[in-house]
Parts: structure tokens; C-alpha cells; sequence
């Protein structure tokens, strides 16, 4: 059932990862293979990435630039400030761990209307996992960095990644967040992928009933708004509309997302593959854009990235086989390949049954108790 063309030639964002090194952080669940390497990009590769996203970005002024780690503020305000210059009509975001984050950053973020994304896992007590490269805690310096992000005026998202999705912990975990001021909480089971290889097996009912209370403390304040719930409720609304509920990026054609890596490699869909290499699929990229115009990568992705046909032929099986397809629309690509032994064409992963399905059925029954 593949045709010809399933990635759209015109993405809508572009991921950029100014530096694979990872400052002041080591977190136990992170999947980057370089983050003590500071490899760092240069000002030619954003260039040639800015040609074609300027054009993009004409005629679609929602556009984004996201930049994304490695701990993006570990480049640096100068060389960052360098990397982002080509652009024009663009949204530049930027998702940091906070710990860099002082008045000069904060100034920075002002001048250049960057939306600020934070990743910090809720109360002291469930961000064990992410500590310092000195093996220290390390909430109190992300806190830090969100205190002078409160100070000088500066709204904030936030991406939470929970390694046990305990329903007892939800409420407390969601008024962390509503009490930071936080606009939108994006929540992150975690996944087996990269060099991340200690995640727990999924259970998926205590997942779904974790879902549930997450649903419930948000309508019992809904303050922040949850990116996960606000999806489930988005599909339903479709459902009960009649219309189209492929959500974003599984509708045809997909978004491809092109991550533009530290020396110009990009890759297609999966931000997590960027950095490894497959004796089968060489290192996952469709090209390099000191070579070839992103343009021509993103129109041409399909013939000339030997993985994603396989990572097709997944998609499709999942299509057959399963009823939350709807909803999902198949697994990401890096969750297939690493939780499938370097396949692509697998089909439910650890990730699907926590992060998705739990994630459906527990909105479902929320919405159930609160039909109206």
C-alpha cells in the first residue's frame, strides 16, 4: 500500500541541534550518544538550511526552528545568535534543562522572541533521573534557571519524562506545573531508545489509570494546558464529528521533520536516530545539506533513505492489526528500531502500549465520567 509519495515535500518545522553536548546534565534516561562531546555546529550549515526554510516560512508563518539538544544554551549566546541570523519569518523555540539560564539568556530569549521549552520531570522527589555530570541533583539548578524565567516575564512550556507512571503521584505531578505558571506540560513515558536501555517493562492498566488521574487533576484546575489529553480530546472530537482523525504527524502526508544534526546530516522523522549508524541503513540520514539543498532532501527523502520503506511496511501492518491506529497512526520510527532489534517494519512497542493506548483508553474513561 505504499504510494508514491507518503512525506510531504514541505515540512512544517525544522529540528536543529546546534551542539550535541549536554551542560550541566547527565540524566539516567537520555538516549543522546555524544552529550559529553562538544561538537558544535557551524554557521555555513544554517545557512544552507535557512535558503529553503525562508522560503517555507513565506507561506507559512507558523513555521518553526527548534533547537534542540545536546543542551542547545551550551553553545553559547554569540555562536547561537550566529546560527539563528540566516533565518527570516520564522518561530525560533528552544528547549533547554534551564540549568545556563540567567539574566543575559533571559535577555536573549527576549530580543530574539524565542518560546522557551523546559525539560524538568515535576517535584524534587520525582527527578531522580536527571542529575549532573558530577552525579549531583540536579533540580535545583533547572529551578534556578525557571526562577529567572518567572522574574524576568518569560512564559515557558515544559516536557516531563515519567519513568513510572504512578496514578497516586498524578495530581501532585500536574499542580507542580499548574503552580510554575507553566503554559503547556508535555509528558513523556519513558522509552527504550539510544543508548537508554534500563526502561521499565510497560503496564499498561497502571499506565491508563495514570492517564486517568492526569485527566482529572487538569479538569480539576485546568490552568496548564496538557499536550497528551488536550490530543486524546482533539481525536475525540473528530470521532464525534465525522471528520478526519488522523492526527499530526500520521495524517498522508506526513510531516517529515527533518533534524538537521551538529555537522549538517539530517534526518527524517526520528530525531532520536540521529547520531547512530546500522550495518544495514549506514547512519540514518537522507543526505547532508552541505551537499544538497534540504529542498531537495525533504522532496527526495523517500528514494534516497533506505530505511523509511521498511519503516512503511510497519506503519501499514499497524494499520491492519490494530485499533487504536486511528488515534496513534503506528509507531515512531526510533521506538520500532530500538525496541526491535534494529527493525523497522515491527509493530507495537513498549512505547505504543504506555504513551498511546494507555493514553487513549485512560482519557476515554475520564471523558466518561465527565460527559459534558
Amino acid at each position: 500500500m505504499h504510494s508514491a509519495l507518503r512525506l510531504a515535500t514541505r515540512p512544517g518545522s525544522v529540528i536543529m541541534q546546534p551542539t550535541t553536548q549536554c551542560l550541566p546534565m547527565d540524566c539516567t534516561y537520555c538516549y543522546l550518544p555524544f552529550r559529553k562531546i562538544k561538537n558544535l555546529m557551524t554557521v555555513d550549515i544554517a545557512e544552507a538550511v535557512a535558503k529553503p526554510v525562508n522560503v517555507w516560512a513565506a507561506d507559512n508563518p507558523r513555521f518553526e526552528v527548534v533547537w534542540h539538544g545536546g543542551e542547545p544554551l551550551a553553545t553559547g549566546r554569540e555562536h547561537l545568535g550566529a546560527l539563528m541570523a540566516p533565518f527570516e519569518g520564522v518561530t525560533h523555540s528552544v528547549q533547554t534543562n534551564a540549568a545556563l539560564i540567567d539574566d543575559a539568556w533571559c535577555g536573549f530569549f527576549q530580543e530574539h522572541e524565542m518560546h522557551v521549552g523546559v525539560s524538568i520531570d515535576g517535584p524534587e522527589d520525582m527527578n531522580t533521573h536527571r542529575v549532573t555530570l558530577a552525579g549531583h541533583p540536579g533540580f535545583r539548578v533547572t529551578m534556578r534557571g525557571i526562577e529567572r524565567l518567572q522574574r524576568h516575564g518569560i512564559p515557558f512550556s515544559a516536557i516531563a519524562v515519567v519513568s513510572d507512571p504512578n496514578p497516586a503521584d498524578a495530581a501532585r505531578f500536574y499542580e507542580f506545573f499548574a503552580e510554575l505558571g507553566v503554559t503547556t506540560l508535555g509528558v513523556n513515558v519513558e522509552e527504550e531508545e539510544g543508548v537508554n536501555v534500563g526502561a521499565k517493562e510497560a503496564d499498561a492498566v497502571r499506565a491508563a489509570e495514570f492517564w486517568t488521574a492526569l485527566a482529572d487533576a487538569w479538569r480539576a484546575n485546568p490552568v496548564t494546558r496538557l499536550r497528551e489529553v488536550q490530543r486524546v480530546l482533539n481525536f475525540a472530537g473528530a470521532v464525534l464529528g465525522g471528520h478526519n482523525t488522523a492526527p499530526t504527524p500520521t495524517s498522508a502526508p506526513w510531516d517529515p521533520m527533518p533534524t538537521i544534526a551538529y555537522d549538517g546530516g539530517v534526518i527524517m522523522l526520528s530525531p532520536e536516530l540521529a547520531g547512530f549508524t546500522d550495518a544495514r541503513f549506514g547512519d540514518f540520514t537522507t543526505g547532508n545539506v552541505l551537499k544538497d539543498g534540504l529542498d531537495v532532501l525533504v522532496a527526495e527523502a523517500e528514494k534516497r533513505t533506505p530505511w523509511i520503506p521498511e519503516f512503511w511496511t510497519g506503519v501499514d501492518t499497524c494499520r491492519a492489526t490494530c485499533p487504536a491506529f486511528a488515534f496513534c497512526g503506528g509507531a515512531h520510527a526510533a521506538n520500532r528500531y530500538f525496541e526491535h532489534n534494529g527493525r523497522l517494519d515491527g509493530t507495537r512497542t513498549r512505547y505504543c502500549t504506555t504513551a498511546k493506548i494507555a493514553l487513549l483508553e485512560g482519557v476515554t474513561q475520564h471523558a466518561r465520567a465527565h460527559p459534558h
